[in-house]
């Protein structure tokens, strides 16, 4: 199923949810990395500034990847309820 996010905090939730999907925690998915499981809670928590190389490798891990295109016409709280 498809994810909609458009905010640290939205992105940092879908990842948590994947990662807890295939039955991981975050020091697999840091070993999986090579990064400090700090590092995928500050993500998971949506924290700004996280580097675009991280959140690449964390989502490679998880066997995610981005999609980019034109913004649907939902709002962010109403993308919220979703989940």
């Amino acid at each position: 199923m498809d994810q909609i996010a458009r905010t640290p905090k939205q992105i940092g939730d879908a990842i948590r949810r994947q990662r807890r999907k295939l039955g991981l925690n975050q020091t697999s998915v840091g070993d999986k990395t090579k990064l400090r499981q700090a590092t995928i809670s500050a993500v998971e928590s949506g924290a700004p500034g996280t580097q675009l190389g991280t959140l690449c490798d964390i989502l490679a891990a998880l066997d995610l990847e981005f999609v980019i295109r034109p913004r649907t016409k939902a709002k962010p709280a109403e993308i919220e309820d979703i989940f």
